[in-house]
């Protein structure tokens, strides 16, 4: 052998071998392959030696995919949140709206009685109950781009009906159209998201329909200060309009696709959601394969199969944060909040603290969307939890002083003050994060039925929150219902220490493994494996 041809052979010898070259890319920092251009990586870069005539080393990057762009995600994100403008609008319409129809230049002057003032406020929770049964198998026969889609003329009519009305059956069947959509918006939200977005943004864009949800309530809080029921109702009209055309420049999610056997279709919805450039291979692969796998034993998903044992625990956590979200009370502080504010004397005009509860509610969504990849989910709950707590228990001392006619008149600040803090806590936690994880912890298998369940159930407890909150007051008085709403909120917080998992930063596929108890095979690590197949065969010398 010839001394060059021994060079060689000691330089390949010495070469990685492909163990090593996996083992470099899984000790890579992922924190370090996100660029600074606006794209995330999906795939991952490996470096080969390799020698050539003369027995140098040249080493040589090859990256098996090209990296994901955010941009066509927030784009998809924006346009489904845009429905939530008109979730958020309806929701607040009738804490500005009842004083108004009840003054004497209204045309429902002296038409509308306490009760049917009472129905007013509660309908729509309930009517988004059925909207919440009918979502799951509307978004698993229609999709859940069709199924957002369908509710942007609802809205409208719903509002029109109510701006036009004459009597309170009008009123009553505009809010009972509207609850309907938000039923089945709330439900169809969050899944497209889940099964849209990356993991490394997914909290952020998944808080999307939070966030404009809380921008609908503060615009109608806004309006609701200048202009009466009827005027106001013609405003809603005009919210989901651009809703309804961004609409149909967004694909339908891969995931359902591939559920219905639309392999074609799914591959070019992930591309468009990915950017083109975008390899999906390996993506794609995962969501085909986590499919088949949940059709090997089962070929449909049915309500029985809802309580199946693998099934149960992450259903009854998505229920448990139904249930701890809505008996905090929120609903019917945003539905009463005018009322509220009267009843506790406060020094400061009930309109203006409407609006500057509405603004806050906003601002702290927004500061969680900043929060919730960085500290994760449960961080956020914890937070949450702790400052409902504190709010709900001063407020319910505030009020237990008052009924003892105790001057309170110095203190009038302290119900804006708590509330504001309340509303802080609810809306970096408890308001968002429910629903988030609803489209996040449910398997796919049994995600249009489940979430479905679980909306319905959500709707179910704002409705009794609602209809009973006056009922409340007057049995047990302010006090009594704050504090009811207090240990409510503490037991939520031992829920969530006890059983809520952190999903940060985990694909849809690996959280279902981790919860129905499949495979505990890393997500992230399956990806980088996946450019094996990529990898260039070592020139042997000759």
């Amino acid at each position: 052998m010839t001394s060059g041809a021994q060079k060689e052979l000691n330089l390949l010898l010495t070469a990685p071998t492909v163990p090593e070259i996996i083992k470099s890319e899984s000790e890579k920092d992922p924190k370090k392959d996100e660029a600074n251009d606006g794209r995330l990586p999906n795939s991952h870069e490996a470096t080969f030696e390799t020698l050539n005539s003369s027995g140098i080393i040249i080493k040589e990057k090859q990256d098996s995919s090209q990296s994901a762009s955010i941009i066509p995600q927030v784009l998809a994100s924006l346009s489904v949140s845009l429905g939530s403008l008109a979730v958020g609008f309806s929701s607040a319409y009738t804490s500005p709206a009842l004083p108004s129809m009840t003054d004497a230049t209204s045309i429902l002057y002296g038409k509308v009685s306490a009760e049917e003032m009472s129905w007013i406020g509660s309908i729509m929770p309930l009517a988004a109950l059925f909207g919440g049964m009918a979502g799951g198998p509307l978004i698993e026969s229609l999709g859940r781009r069709t199924t957002i889609i369908s509710t942007a003329v609802p809205f409208i009519v719903s509002f029109l009906l109510i701006a036009l009305a004459v009597n309170v059956a009008m009123v009553m069947t505009g809010r009972a159209i509207a609850g309907f959509c938000v039923g089945i918006a709330s439900l169809a939200l969050p899944v497209y998201l889940g099964e849209t977005v990356l993991p490394e943004v997914r909290g952020m864009l998944g808080l999307l329909p939070t966030t404009l949800g809380n921008i609908g309530i503060l615009l109608c809080y806004v309006a609701g200060a200048y202009l009466d029921w009827s005027m106001l109702a013609f405003a809603g009209a005009l919210i989901p309009v651009p809703f309804l055309i961004c609409m149909f420049f967004i694909p339908e999610t891969p995931r359902w696709y591939i559920g219905r056997n639309k392999h074609k279709k799914a591959r070019k919805a992930l591309q468009w959601l990915r950017g083109q450039n975008a390899d999906i291979s390996a993506e794609f692969d995962e969501i085909e394969k986590t499919n088949a796998e949940s059709n090997k034993n089962e070929k449909t998903a049915g309500c029985s199969e809802l309580f199946a044992k693998m099934y149960r625990r992450p259903l009854l956590i998505s229920i448990g944060l139904m249930f701890f979200q809505q008996m905090s009370g929120i609903n019917a502080v945003i539905f009463y909040t005018v009322k509220i504010f009267k009843e506790a004397g406060s020094t400061i005009d009930g309109n203006i603290c409407t609006i500057i509860v509405g603004i806050v509610n906003f601002g702290s969504t927004f500061v969680a969307t900043m929060l919730i990849d960085r500290l994760g989910r449960k961080v956020l709950l914890y937070i949450s939890s702790i400052a409902m707590i504190a709010t709900l228990g001063v407020l319910g001392l505030f009020f237990w002083a008052k009924e003892r006619n105790i001057d309170v008149t110095a203190y009038g600040w302290i119900p804006l003050a708590s509330f504001v803090i309340y509303v802080i806590g609810f809306s970096i936690g408890f308001g968002p994060i429910p629903w988030l994880m609803m489209g996040e912890i449910l398997p796919a298998k049994i995600r249009g039925p489940a979430a479905s369940l679980a909306t319905s159930f959500n709707w179910s407890c704002t409705f009794i929150v609602t209809k009973t909150f006056v009922d409340l007051l007057a049995l047990i008085g302010s006090s009594g219902t704050f504090w009811l709403f207090t240990g409510i909120c503490a037991v939520g917080l031992v829920f969530v220490v006890l059983f809520v998992p952190e999903t940060q930063g985990k694909s849809l596929e690996d959280i279902e493994r981790n919860l129905t108890g499949g495979p505990k095979v890393p997500v992230r690590q399956c990806r980088r494996m996946s450019s094996i197949a990529n990898l260039k065969p070592l020139p042997m010398a000759v």
